[in-house]
């Protein structure tokens, strides 16, 4: 079988973002996993490859037209979220998106299968799009192959706790720096570094909202934000970290969370959505103001040994979660697609 995959979000804004990240981990995984297919690539734009028995879209977006109308082949489809959908009240569409979703919705209804991130995510398709439960397929992501020991040139405090991401209403950014101006009375020399590159983007609500509500509380000291960092950076901030944070009201699945294990860092994470199947014994809290506090205390108060612990623990459960298990299972998805 002749695979042509859509690698689109390798040339946008996707490309530093989960999106992207999860093309560029799944293209190298197909390519390393032994199997009697091959694979092409082609960009938005490009004639799909005649010689192609099978599609594969690794991204929809529901306000976007992400994917043709009119399919020449068979298709699959990855369907990361519709967080944008389930909660409407917090991405308003306006009159084009409303179209837009339309036009996807009815060009996903097509697809031979659907790849999703989460058990969570899978009950959204069904509930908003109606697509058959019994084509789609739960897929799990993974963190990156080799989080190496690599020491970072970034300039950061000696104790922080850690959220890497966006910026989106569903990160909960705000309800993490309201928990975060509670415990800093007692952890004064604990800083909060927020990464991600929104985060230096003054020209979005949320960033604005973000950035008014440190003001109000006087923590322009304490919040740090580096802004983009490089995929090679990671693994050291994260080690690096009092704790990582995952402090979401809804998520698709949840990237930094498996870094954040993978590296060695222990978690706080909330008990939401994707992340209860992600985080597992890590999602511990609700993503209300109180229990973020709480749960991050609970961890910047842990005893040496029980840090320790904390960690291996999540060493071992992030262990499960391969790109070498992910590209298994998309492969096992493409033969079902064309039986």
């Amino acid at each position: 079988m002749h695979i042509a995959i859509d690698v689109s979000p390798l040339e946008s804004g996707h490309k530093v973002r989960g999106i992207g990240s999860y093309t560029d981990q799944l293209i190298k995984a197909l390519k390393e996993y032994k199997s009697k297919h091959s694979y092409s690539f082609f960009t938005r734009g490009q004639k799909v490859p005649e010689s192609a028995d099978l599609v594969h879209y690794p991204y929809f977006d529901p306000f976007f037209l992400t994917l043709p109308l009119i399919k020449t082949k068979p298709t699959v489809v990855t369907v990361h979220d519709l967080i944008p959908i389930a909660y409407a009240k917090y991405f308003p569409k306006g009159l084009r998106g409303e179209f837009k979703w339309e036009v996807q919705k009815r060009s996903l209804m097509k697809a031979k299968r659907i790849i999703t991130d989460s058990k969570a995510s899978k009950n959204d398709i069904i509930k908003f799009i109606g697509y058959p439960e019994s084509y789609i397929d739960v897929v799990y992501l993974a963190p990156p192959k080799t989080y190496q020991k690599i020491k970072s040139n970034i300039q950061l405090p000696k104790q922080y706790v850690l959220y890497v991401g966006d910026v989106n209403w569903n990160k909960n950014i705000p309800g993490l720096i309201d928990a975060y101006y509670i415990i800093q009375k007692k952890f004064t020399d604990t800083k909060l570094v927020l990464v991600g590159k929104q985060f230096l983007n003054t020209t979005i609500n949320e960033t604005q909202n973000i950035n008014n509500l440190i003001h109000k509380y006087n923590l322009e000291k304490n919040v740090v934000m580096p802004g983009f960092v490089k995929d090679e950076d990671l693994p050291s901030i994260y080690r690096s970290a009092s704790v990582y944070i995952q402090p979401s009201f809804a998520e698709g699945f949840g990237f930094p969370v498996l870094e954040a294990m993978a590296s060695g860092c222990p978690v706080v994470c909330t008990n939401v959505s994707s992340l209860v199947e992600i985080a597992g014994p890590s999602a511990t809290v609700s993503p209300n103001t109180r229990d973020i506090a709480s749960g991050i205390t609970n961890v910047l108060t842990l005893s040496k040994k029980e840090r320790e612990d904390i960690v291996k623990k999540g060493l071992a459960w992030v262990k499960q979660f391969t790109w070498e298990r992910t590209a298994k299972e998309t492969v096992t998805v493409y033969e079902k697609a064309l039986e």
